[in-house]
């Protein structure tokens, strides 16, 4: 039977519907090899003394939630695992709900970790790099409340966090400027304080020069992959290891289409040519 273009146009896109949506509801947790340069960021939380108090930067908004949201949740999780007293800050307007819909996911898992002692969200700060450049002088004077309007000194985990110094490493979570960029030239090069993070995939060629001997970055997540590897090492199936399930589902699918197409060619002009 000789189906015509429009049916098959319809077929090919009803399969890769089937075969994109299957594995988001049915995951399988595909493993990939691991980039070093996930295994560094990895290996700075691990490595970290326990109970280490850290800043995690919501730089970023609902565009790149995609990439960048599994990566703040496996951070967080793997962060919670260590103990580690987290502070999320933000130089994006919407970092400040990307850090909350972060925690929340979380919390799920690990209800036993309390606002206040265990995590704190200090909120938006316009500015760039003259923000960080201030949290390097003094954090209760750039952020005198958290986003609930609790102030700085009421807050348990921030005794005697009074400068970015006092913090074991910065993780920036970038989808622009300002964002990782800034915090490394900041925190880094003038107060040398760690820094780590991740970005869009598009993005990460842009760091790699910056993860070398001067450990400018301890390593970078790079887009959608990367979470997923990170997802690996903290041995969770997130949301980031589904997405790859299904993006290298599509992947393998449509090669195959595009051999059927050649193979469904070569058969018509021969035939033709009988």
């Amino acid at each position: 039977m000789k189906l015509s273009v429009t049916i098959e146009r319809r077929i090919i896109f009803t399969v890769l519907l089937i075969a994109v949506a299957l594995p988001l509801i049915f995951p399988i947790g595909w493993t990939t090899g691991i980039s070093s340069y996930t295994e560094m960021v990895y290996d700075l939380m691990e490595e970290t003394p326990d109970g280490s108090v850290i800043i995690l930067s919501f730089d970023y908004d609902p565009s790149t939630i995609t990439e960048l949201q599994p990566m703040a949740e496996a951070m967080i999780e793997h962060a919670f695992n260590k103990n580690h007293k987290i502070i999320a800050t933000a130089l994006w307007p919407m970092g400040v709900q990307m850090a909350e819909k972060a925690f929340e996911k979380v919390l799920e898992e690990y209800p036993e970790k309390v606002r206040g002692e265990d995590f704190v969200n200090l909120g938006y700060k316009v500015g760039g790099m003259v923000t960080i450049q201030a949290m390097g002088r003094s954090l209760p004077e750039v952020y005198p409340n958290d986003i609930n309007g609790r102030k700085y000194e009421d807050i348990p985990m921030l005794k005697g966090i009074h400068r970015l110094k006092n913090v074991a490493f910065i993780a920036s979570l970038s989808s622009g400027v300002p964002g990782l960029k800034e915090w490394m030239m900041v925190a880094h090069d003038t107060h040398d304080i760690p820094v780590t993070g991740g970005c869009t995939a598009i993005s990460a060629p842009g760091f790699f020069p910056y993860i070398n001997e001067q450990e400018q970055l301890h390593g970078v997540l790079g887009g959608l992959k990367a979470a997923s590897e990170y997802e690996s090492l903290i041995g969770k199936m997130g949301s980031a290891t589904t997405k790859m399930d299904a993006q290298s589902i599509a992947h393998l699918l449509i090669l195959v289409f595009i051999a059927l197409g050649n193979i469904k060619a070569y058969t018509t002009r021969r035939r033709k040519k009988q």
